[in-house]
């Protein structure tokens, strides 16, 4: 299965980026496509209309998304859920995100595999470790209903970096393994804010013996009048998995 997640940056040009996006998204091949940051049911509409050979799709709101969510897929979503992450720590605008993890069978050729696409709480200051913490472990308590022996990824933009303790700790209690371990490249873009800076978009994976992993959408694009932009502030993660 090849696989991409992607923040898609709510701020700025969205549906000029999107449009720019969404091309690329349809010559990729992928089989299943995870995006964070899609705050509006008409952006979600946008992209699968660019997108019409991911068939299926997966999100949830009437305007405004639960958590920004929405997945695309090649094959057949045969259960789909949003688990929402408690509400911790200060009162923050990301409350009107509604946070949480979509998890979703999907239907492949080979057999159901599940999917599990989430963007966690921003890491602010310290006192969101406990934030962070809490929807990691509720992430956990999930995922330990669902069989061992199903592939699983879980994908998205976590807020932490590959060598944080809140990911190694959640790593071990889901029995995940992150498919870029080791790799020091960051895939938030670097900015003169954050010159700096880490891994927060992940692919891990369980029950799946092989899987590859790469950045991609790094380079700048040309918007529908001629503007030069990138598509985010992330770069996106490819992954190639193998059950």
């Amino acid at each position: 299965m090849r696989l991409l997640t992607f923040n898609t940056l709510f701020r700025g040009d969205v549906r000029a980026r999107l449009r720019a996006l969404g091309p690329r998204l349809e010559r990729g091949g992928h089989d299943v496509v995870c995006l964070q940051e899609v705050m509006y049911r008409r952006h979600a509409s946008l992209i699968r209309s660019l997108t019409p050979s991911l068939r299926h799709a997966a999100y949830t709101g009437s305007v405004l998304l639960k958590g920004g969510l929405v997945v695309l897929s090649r094959w057949p979503i045969v259960a789909r859920e949003h688990s929402g992450y408690p509400r911790t720590g200060p009162a923050r605008p990301e409350f009107l995100m509604r946070k949480g993890a979509q998890i979703l069978t999907i239907a492949t050729g080979d057999g159901d595999v599940v999917v599990v696409n989430t963007h966690l709480s921003a890491r602010l200051d310290e006192r969101y470790t406990a934030v962070l913490r809490s929807e990691f472990d509720h992430l956990a308590e999930r995922l330990a209903t669902i069989d061992r022996a199903t592939p699983l990824a879980v994908v998205g933009d976590l807020n932490v970096s590959r060598t944080s303790s809140l990911l190694t700790g959640f790593l071990a209690a889901a029995g995940l393994r992150d498919v870029l371990a080791g790799d020091p490249r960051p895939t938030y873009r670097p900015s003169p804010d954050w010159p700096s800076p880490t891994a927060l978009d992940h692919v891990l994976v369980r029950a799946v013996p092989r899987a590859e992993a790469r950045l991609t959408f790094q380079e700048e694009v040309r918007l529908d009048d001629g503007r030069p932009a990138y598509l985010s502030d992330h770069y996106a993660v490819e992954a190639e998995l193998i059950w």
